[in-house]
C-alpha cells in the first residue's frame, strides 16, 4: 500500500508513523523541508511526494489546516489518478467538502471528508506518535450516505490507525458539533487562563485546573482560521454560554442561594443525561 500525506505535523507525521509501522510505503509533502528531511532520516516516510509520484498512491491523507488542503487539491487534483481515496483530516467539513467533492466528480477520483477525534495540547511533527489514533473515534463527510462499499473501504485504508468506532454524518452537522464539543473548549480555556490568578496557582490547583486549562495550549494560527471557518455555529455556542454565565453571575452578586442551587442543580443532572 501506497500513502501518501499532506502536512507532517502533529496529526500527519502521527499517521505516517502508523502506516509506516504498519508496512506501507509513505511518501509525504510539507513545506517545511528539514521536517520533511528528518522524518526520512527517521526512516517514517520514503520519500518526497510529488507531481510524478502522486499517482501511486492507494490513499492520499491531507492533514494540514482546511486553507492549505484546499490550496493543494486545486493544484494537485487533475495529477490524483482514479484509484485513489483521497481523505482530508482538517477539522472544519463544509469548506473543505464541498471544493473536495467537486473536484472529485470533475477528475474521477474518490474523495472523503474526515476529522479524527483525537490530539494532543501540543503541535508539530516532534509530538507525533504512530499510536496517536488508537482507540478515538473518526468522523466520515462522504459525498453520498448510502455507499456501504465506500464506509468499507475507508475503515479498511485507515485500518493501521487504530480507530475504534467511525461516525458517518454530514459537513453541516459535523460543524455544528464541533463548535460545541472541540472549538468551545479551546476557546473557554484559552480564556479562561488569562486571569492573573492563573501565575500563583502552583499548591492551589488540582486535576479540574489541569484538564481545563490543556487545551489553553494551543496553535493560535490553526484555531484562528478554524474558528472564522466555522463562526457562525460557533458564535451560536458562545452565545449560548455567555448568557448562561450572566445567569450564574446574577444569582451569585444577588446572594440568591435558591437561584444559584437551581442552576447548579440543572447543570448537574444536564451532565448526567449526556451519559446515559
Amino acid at each position: 500500500m501506497v500513502v501518501g500525506v499532506v502536512g507532517l505535523g502533529l496529526i500527519g507525521g502521527s499517521a505516517a508513523k502508523a502506516f509506516k509501522a504498519s508496512g506501507a510505503t509513505v511518501l509525504a509533502f510539507d513545506i517545511d523541508e528539514p521536517i520533511l528531511g528528518y522524518a526520512g532520516l527517521e526512516g517514517v516516510v520514503d520519500g518526497v511526494l510529488n507531481s510524478e509520484n502522486i499517482t501511486s498512491c492507494d490513499l492520499l491523507l491531507l492533514t494540514a489546516t482546511p486553507k492549505a488542503v484546499m490550496d493543494y487539491l486545486y493544484g494537485n487534483a487533475a495529477l490524483i489518478a482514479p484509484h485513489t481515496l483521497v481523505v482530508d483530516f482538517c477539522g472544519t467539513k463544509e469548506k473543505v467538502c464541498d471544493a473536495g467533492f467537486a473536484l472529485a466528480a470533475k477528475h474521477g477520483f474518490t474523495y472523503v471528508g474526515g476529522h479524527p477525534m483525537a490530539g494532543l495540547q501540543y503541535s508539530g511533527y516532534k509530538y507525533s506518535k504512530a499510536t496517536l489514533f488508537s482507540g478515538a473515534s473518526f468522523i466520515m463527510v462522504p459525498p453520498v450516505h448510502d455507499d456501504i462499499a465506500l464506509f468499507d473501504r475507508v475503515k479498511q485504508s485507515l485500518a493501521p490507525l487504530g480507530f475504534k468506532k467511525f461516525v458517518v454524518t454530514t459537513a453541516a452537522f459535523h460543524d455544528k458539533m464541533i463548535a460545541y464539543t472541540s472549538q468551545m473548549c479551546h476557546v473557554v480555556s484559552n480564556a479562561f487562563i488569562k486571569s492573573p490568578s492563573a501565575q500563583y496557582h502552583k499548591g492551589y490547583s488540582a486535576g479540574s485546573f489541569r484538564d481545563f486549562t490543556r487545551v489553553s495550549r494551543l496553535n493560535e494560527n490553526m484555531w484562528t482560521e478554524l474558528f472564522l471557518d466555522n463562526r457562525e455555529h460557533l458564535l451560536g455556542e458562545l452565545d449560548l454560554l455567555i448568557n448562561s454565565l450572566h445567569e450564574y453571575r446574577d444569582a451569585i452578586a444577588a446572594g440568591d442561594a435558591a437561584a444559584l442551587c437551581g442552576l447548579l442543580r440543572d447543570g448537574r443532572i444536564a451532565k448526567e443525561n449526556t451519559e446515559k
